[in-house]
């Protein structure tokens, strides 16, 4: 990793990572045409709010994870191109080429893969979009334990969050797999207002980042329950 900074177009600034081997825009843009026709071939997606998403510079796409059509569906409808941070055990058989092909992270979750930590922030560095499931891994979609890894992206590289709000129906009639809504059937994604996660301190202490999650968390949880109203869901 270089020793120097680079100041990111959003106004934070981001550490500048080796350009070898890191994730690849030209590939998270095809997987957000391929995105594009699976999510609106298969349901009907309803995007609110896309114009919140900057239009350029570095930002991370906060999002609940309740199915396991949430990040393909962000790929899909998100007005820029998405660099995933994706659990290790997804990447099997063929998966593996084709995820990496199309710029998604892998991360190993037993420990700190710097490996991914690299990857994450050189997306960023780049000037480029990181979405990351805060929750962890996929359960109520409700924002209630959110880990501290993204504090430390945001805190890190100063890039603002977006929260985001995948909301499919509860409907179980008409799945053809259970962590998928029913095919054909409605699905709301609202982005919500960009936020800084740090204090304007610039500390990645312990304390700060701490600090930081309950902060991340009060918004994300506030954006969940505003979509709902939003959407009737």
């Amino acid at each position: 990793m270089c020793r120097h900074p680079r100041r990111g177009e959003a106004g934070g600034t981001v550490s500048e990572p080796s350009q070898k081997g890191l994730p690849s825009e030209k590939g998270a843009a095809i997987g957000r045409g391929i995105g594009i026709g699976l999510m609106y071939g298969l349901w009907r997606p309803r995007v609110l709010g896309a114009w919140r998403l900057p239009a350029a510079g570095p930002v991370i796409l906060a999002v609940n994870h309740s199915h396991a059509l949430d990040g393909p569906m962000l790929m899909g409808t998100a007005p820029r191109p998405v660099h995933f941070l994706i659990k290790k055990e997804a990447f099997v058989g063929p998966l593996d080429p084709f995820l990496l092909g199309i710029g998604q992270v892998k991360v190993d979750r037993t420990g700190a893969d710097r490996t991914a930590i690299t990857n994450a922030l050189g997306v960023l560095a780049n000037g480029g979009v990181l979405g990351i499931f805060p929750e962890g891994t996929r359960g109520e979609g409700d924002f209630a334990s959110l880990r501290a890894g993204l504090a430390y992206f945001a805190v890190r590289s100063g890039a603002p969050i977006v929260p985001v709000a995948v909301l499919g129906s509860t409907e179980r009639r008409g799945r053809l797999i259970r962590a998928l809504p029913p095919l054909r059937s409605r699905v709301d994604v609202v982005f919500g207002d960009a936020f800084e996660a740090g204090d304007g301190s610039g500390r990645r202490t312990r304390k700060a980042l701490d600090e930081a999650t309950v902060r991340i968390q009060d918004r994300l949880t506030a954006h969940l329950e505003n979509a709902k109203r939003l959407t009737g869901r």
